[in-house]
């Protein structure tokens, strides 16, 4: 395709968006962002079968893997905001070299967490697990993982600027062609090794899908791979925010794991199981906001502020749908899916006895929120959604888990401040849309 036939299309894109534009992007991203979180379930459930206090440990060390690779969900995110306004406005190469800056800043800093992990990996997994046990076999399992955090990142820089471009059905591939392999070995490892062979299964994929993502790269770039501290900074600038926004979700979290590890085994074990759950459906909601936010980006991109707009409505509607469909699985199966990954009915009863009710609430509201973060993300909104997440912890989040703390309210008051905290985000999210605000 030449130079002048890639801008029409382009710009086509950008003034035409119609729902097969939005799902065009929207599925095979569902593609990717579920391929991981399925592949977390189907390590659950094998880990489940070795007993409460594999579960607990697998639960108490993804829960410290996840926090500490999340806080650089700019890699993605901002990447795409970036590199999708570039490409909107007919500079695809620069587009790329966002990726290439992004890359860098993945492997360094992945290196330097990856350290910290590996080192600290007992203290961390014993402020989680109270269980002695529990924390010793998570910090086996840690410390396999945790050498593929900085793989972790470049697969996020990786997904951030192909998104950019419009691109998301090699990211699906890339993620198949690692998350397969992973699973296939998940039960044949842990059978022999225990939670160790959950844990090189897991890195096993991850480093199939980051060398495919950098191999790309490598042929997609065409000028210098020199790190640029100049495209860096301006991408921290915009990461700063997206970090602080990060440990806003990074406290919600751990917290939740920590209250409910001082309420015994079960409580953990039921946590993770419906965390993982919880963090699949939100992910698979999260396809259609990133259609938002690669449209939107790309919109603003050449300046048309009515087609952002119309994106925001188009995808929000679409989204609030989905998530009324899938609310409407999880609670038909209530009685049937949390005996998919354990047979343990203490860790069932902490799950249906309250809070899987108030995860299916979650799920709706989710569906605007997490549409209209896309759309935020895609307009480079960072400040608003740093503050709004924030005063969502502070007012919703951290009073409900302290409540359950200390009126011992089990689970249940846990997600009670977790769904709090998703009301308000909605508040605050659906207010800044209809402001406009955010196209200024």
């Amino acid at each position: 395709m030449t130079p002048a036939s890639t801008q029409q299309s382009q710009a086509d894109t950008t003034h035409n968006v119609s729902a097969r534009d939005i799902f065009a992007l929207a599925f095979p991203a569902l593609g990717v962002l579920a391929a991981t979180p399925l592949y977390l379930l189907l390590d659950t459930a094998v880990v489940g079968r070795l007993g409460a206090t594999a579960l607990a440990a697998l639960g108490a060390a993804t829960t410290i893997q996840a926090q500490v690779t999340t806080q650089l969900t700019f890699l993605s995110y901002g990447t795409t905001a970036r590199a999708s306004r570039l490409y909107g406005s007919g500079k695809r190469d620069e587009a790329i070299e966002e990726g290439v800056q992004a890359t860098w800043v993945a492997l360094g800093v992945g290196l330097v967490i990856a350290t910290i992990v590996i080192l600290g990996a007992p203290w961390l997994t014993s402020a989680i697990a109270v269980d002695s046990a529990v924390a010793a076999e998570s910090t086996r399992w840690l410390r396999i993982a945790a050498i593929g955090v900085p793989f972790i990142l470049c697969i996020m820089a990786g997904n951030g600027w192909l998104r950019g471009i419009q691109d998301t059905k090699r990211p699906l591939y890339f993620t198949l062609a690692g998350v397969i392999p992973g699973a296939l070995l998940v039960p044949f490892l842990v059978g022999r090794m225990g939670i160790q062979g959950s844990a090189i299964a897991n890195l096993t994929g991850v480093l199939i899908t980051a060398g495919l993502f950098l191999f790309t790269l490598w042929k997609e770039h065409h000028g210098t791979w020199a790190p640029k501290p100049e495209v860096m900074k301006q991408q921290l600038i915009l990461g700063r925010d997206l970090i602080l926004r990060s440990l806003s979700f990074q406290v919600a979290f751990i917290s939740a794991a920590a209250v409910a590890g001082r309420f015994g085994q079960h409580a953990l074990a039921a946590h993770q199981v419906q965390l993982q759950l919880w963090n699949f459906i939100t992910l698979i909601l999260d396809s259609l906001a990133i259609a938002a936010q690669t449209l939107t980006g790309a919109a603003l991109g050449r300046g048309s502020v009515e087609i952002a707009k119309k994106v925001g409505i188009r995808v929000t509607f679409y989204s609030f749908v989905f998530s009324i469909g899938v609310a409407g699985v999880a609670a038909a199966g209530v009685g049937i899916i949390p005996g998919i990954f354990t047979h343990d009915e203490g860790v069932i009863h902490a799950m249906t006895s309250g809070p899987w009710w108030l995860m299916v609430g979650m799920i709706i509201a989710g569906g605007v929120v997490f549409a209209l973060d896309g759309v935020l993300l895609g307009a480079s909104d960072a400040v608003f959604l740093r503050n709004a997440t924030m005063v969502s912890v502070l007012l919703g989040f951290i009073p409900g888990v302290l409540i359950a703390y200390l009126v011992d309210g089990g689970l249940t008051g846990i997600w009670m401040g977790l769904t709090a905290f998703i009301l308000l985000r909605l508040v605050f999210v659906v207010w800044r849309f209809k402001s406009m605000k955010w196209a200024k």
